[in-house]
């Protein structure tokens, strides 16, 4: 006979899961963290599997990933429905999405902005590298994530979104200190680069193809937010990377192109689970439409 899990128990869980530790869930839910610990003991004790890693902050074990990607969806499918009992007068619902921070700088919020007007839905965005918002999606932090795994991992669906093209970009007073005589390997090991964070591999990527430069062979600012990383770049700090949906935005007369016919194209992917409200479809119709419209396409493997 199979056993209904405890609704306390697993408010509990997953409070921990969103503070990150016993004390600031106990605070949450107004309970002590004796408490909080008690119900997550009697709920891995009824699983039968260790759900959480009480480190700091607390993780979810592989079984416990699983229990928040259950527990997720089963939110979802709750708020979606009585939302549609209640009609056009419901409160608006919260749907996570995990999402590279270029995209949500440029053509993310316009494409859904009309939608989640109309739908009366709320945005929690969880923002990471394009490399790593699929770790969001199978820790059950989000519901969907635009990423650039093109793999859909079980139980959810790969939807093709388009190609974000990356340019080498560097103002033209740092061109004129650093590559005077153009960008090549003894230059490029001196000049500074300017990367998004320690995910951001792009930069990294790019000078080892074309120079041979390994990782740390080189001079790095680290800039976790895409306006001042932008003004970093017009201000000549370093040269980065910004994709054609931004470049066209920023003081062209300002900047140069370095290696000008060699862009970095990234291809992102919409995941998905495979049974969505049908809220959340919309959502997915929307967003892989608009972004269809904004990037370029992907073409297909031969």
């Amino acid at each position: 006979m199979q056993t209904r899990l405890d609704s306390r128990q697993c408010e509990a869980f997953l409070s921990v899961i969103d503070h990150g530790s016993l004390e600031l869930a106990a605070q949450a839910l107004n309970l002590t963290s004796s408490a909080i610990s008690q119900r997550i003991k009697a709920l891995e004790m009824e699983l039968g599997n260790t759900l959480l890693i009480r480190s700091r902050p607390c993780r979810a074990t592989a079984a416990g990933q699983k229990l928040v990607q259950h527990l997720r969806r089963v939110a979802e499918l709750e708020q979606d429905l009585q939302s549609e009992f209640a009609g056009q007068q419901s409160a608006a619902i919260s749907i996570a999405l995990g999402v590279n921070a270029d995209s949500l700088d440029s053509w993310l919020l316009p494409a859904l902005a009309e939608f989640l007007i109309a739908e009366n839905i709320l945005l929690d965005v969880a923002i990471d590298d394009q490399d790593h918002t699929h770790d969001l999606l199978e820790s059950g932090m989000v519901l969907g994530c635009i990423s650039a795994e093109p793999q859909a991992m079980r139980g959810c669906q790969a939807v093709p979104l388009g190609i974000m093209r990356y340019h080498l970009i560097a103002s033209k007073a740092y061109c004129q200190r650093w590559f005077p005589q153009g960008m090549t390997r003894e230059t490029a090991r001196l000049a500074p680069v300017l990367t998004f964070n320690r995910k951001d591999k792009l930069q990294a990527q790019i000078l080892l193809e074309h120079f041979g430069l390994p990782e740390n062979a080189y001079p790095t600012h680290y800039v976790p937010a895409t306006t001042p990383y932008n003004r970093a770049i017009l201000l000549g700090l370093g040269w980065g990377v910004i994709p054609d949906v931004m470049l066209k935005n920023l003081e062209q007369d300002k900047l140069t192109r370095l290696m000008p016919d060699r862009p970095v194209d990234v291809a992102l992917y919409w995941h998905h689970w495979k049974v969505q409200t049908p809220r959340l479809a919309r959502l997915t119709n929307t967003l892989v439409r608009q972004a269809r419209a904004s990037l370029l396409p992907i073409k297909p493997v031969a």
